[in-house]
């Protein structure tokens, strides 16, 4: 995960991988980032895989973030998040707006 510099939100660019496997070390450094920061805003545009615990870690760190007012703003959605989250109906839990790109489009 990168931590590039920001004034109040600390931004988090998540790797290719939000699976079953990588969900422990993930699920502790988005903690660990949240809880020592003002809110986060997490860069999804690498993530080229992601599947149920995955879900259930943006999901654990949204509540999180409602039960102790603090932001988090999901961002540069990749195409496999947007799949997952139009798949499960999940745009609205997150509230943050997916931009799906014209090259993205079923014919």
């Amino acid at each position: 995960m990168k931590r590039p510099a920001s004034k109040e939100l600390t931004r988090l660019s998540l790797g290719e991988e939000m699976t079953i496997y990588t969900a422990a070390q993930i699920k502790e450094d988005l903690l660990g980032n949240f809880n020592q920061s003002q809110g986060l805003e997490l860069d999804l545009a690498q993530v080229q895989e992601l599947d149920s615990s995955g879900v259930q870690l943006l999901m654990m760190l949204k509540r999180e973030s409602k039960e102790k007012g603090k932001p988090l703003h999901l961002v540069n959605h990749s195409q496999a998040v947007i799949e997952v989250f139009e798949l499960l109906d999940l745009s609205a839990h997150f509230g943050d707006p997916l931009v799906i790109p014209a090259e993205w489009q079923k014919p």
